[in-house]
């Protein structure tokens, strides 16, 4: 905590933009990422003790910001999933009861902003984990209590925008398929024919040197690209994408017809693995990505109709793939091609050479040119089956065999 305290104090000072106010909402973003992200909370994972005690936290921020109990048990809305085992596995199928967090900011509008961030994490590390060693405590400081911290700040510092009425809500089951959000979205507690749009936070905590920021779901409506543009008084790198489906809680608001927009800040080496710490988090940059995005709620209160439109490239219409390279795609990466952030030990791509930075042109016999065509090559092909993929390292094209 004292590193991370000095060198954010460093920063501050050497900058003049950030003023006392700026401060305070950094160090509660500390605090709240920290305690989030503590090995007491051991991981957070759905339907556990530390769930609780982190749903009860963000219950206690809720209730100081003055938000209404929007839940159906107070700020709680319970449910129930059963976690599928794998088909070969001796461990039977599991079930879990989940909590969804849920606080209301009655404005007296007719029309609501839902703002949302996942809390649950993988625990010592389930089927998602992608740490190769004994079991460890997943803190996911990044994913995804960066994401709930800039939730519970714009609780507060949307109190003076009483354009809308708002709905925050922290996710849980997200890790095991979005199971809270998709609760949520087929059991609303208020009328989602209300909800002008959606914006979901999911690992925002890493803002790079370059200032690149993902946005998802652009496409969702024809206001949402020159509204993000108008906004972006930070000059954010913005690598924006259409589709509304995707890895994330927003997916489960687009297929309820709602404008979606998903903020992150990018894949890195410590993603599902117990190495995603807090004294990684980039609090300034989580700062500046809550002021963008209050920025561009209030910049939206102009536009008379914010329509929603359905997207083309979701992930549905993806074919299923049964084998995969072990690999972590770069989403910051705007080229042609498919670039590699992260590569998996002992997986087919790292027993195969292929080295993160190197940029995926060809699976087989197709030309990848993004992610959708780069899944669209993994479908051809069953486990055993072996292939060629050429890859971009540097100014060197290399083809490289494979064994799935």
């Amino acid at each position: 905590m004292k590193k991370i305290t000095l060198a954010l104090l460093f920063f501050i000072s050497s900058s003049f933009y950030l003023i006392a106010q700026d401060n305070l909402v950094i160090n509660k973003m500390i605090e709240e990422v920290t305690f989030l992200a503590s090995d007491q909370l051991e991981g957070r994972e759905t339907g556990t003790k530390s769930e609780k005690i982190a749903a009860k936290y963000i219950e206690y921020k809720f209730r100081e910001y003055n938000l209404l109990p929007k839940g159906t048990d107070g700020y709680f809305q319970y449910f129930e999933s059963t976690i599928k085992s794998h088909p070969h596995s001796s461990i039977e199928d599991k079930k879990i009861k989940g909590i969804n967090v849920v606080g209301y900011l009655d404005n007296s509008q007719k029309e609501t902003v839902i703002i949302g961030a996942h809390y649950d994490h993988l625990g010592y590390g389930h089927a998602g984990s992608l740490h190769d060693g004994e079991k460890e405590i997943h803190n996911g400081a990044d994913d995804n209590a960066s994401g709930v911290s800039i939730l519970i700040n714009l609780a507060d510092e949307l109190a003076d925008n009483k354009e809308y009425n708002y709905l925050f809500i922290a996710f849980s089951g997200e890790e095991h398929g979005l199971l809270g959000s998709s609760y949520y979205a087929k059991n609303p507690t208020i009328d989602l024919k209300t909800v002008r749009f959606m914006i979901n936070f999911d690992m925002v905590g890493r803002l790079n040197d370059d200032k690149a920021l993902a946005l998802n779901g652009v496409g969702t409506s024809s206001c949402w690209d020159d509204l993000t543009d108008k906004a972006n008084k930070y000059n954010f790198k913005l690598v924006k994408s259409d589709p509304g489906i995707g890895p994330s809680d927003h997916t489960s608001f687009y297929l309820q017809n709602i404008p979606v927009l998903h903020l992150f800040t990018g894949q890195h080496e410590d993603y599902h693995k117990p190495s995603d710490d807090v004294e990684k988090i980039n609090f300034i940059g989580m700062y500046f990505i809550m002021s963008y995005v209050e920025n561009i709620i209030e910049k939206s209160v102009t536009i008379d109709d914010f329509d929603f439109k359905e997207t083309a490239n979701d992930t549905t219409a993806t074919p299923r793939f049964k084998v995969t390279l072990g690999i972590m795609p770069d989403y910051l990466y705007h080229g042609k091609g498919l670039r590699i952030d992260g590569v998996t030990k002992n997986k087919t791509a790292d027993n195969s050479g292929i080295l993160k930075g190197d940029i995926i042109i060809q699976l087989g016999t197709i030309e990848v040119t993004d992610i959708y065509k780069y899944m669209e090559g993994l479908s051809k092909y069953n486990p055993g089956d072996s292939t060629t993929v050429k890859v971009k390292r540097q100014d060197e094209v290399l083809e490289i065999s494979i064994i799935f």
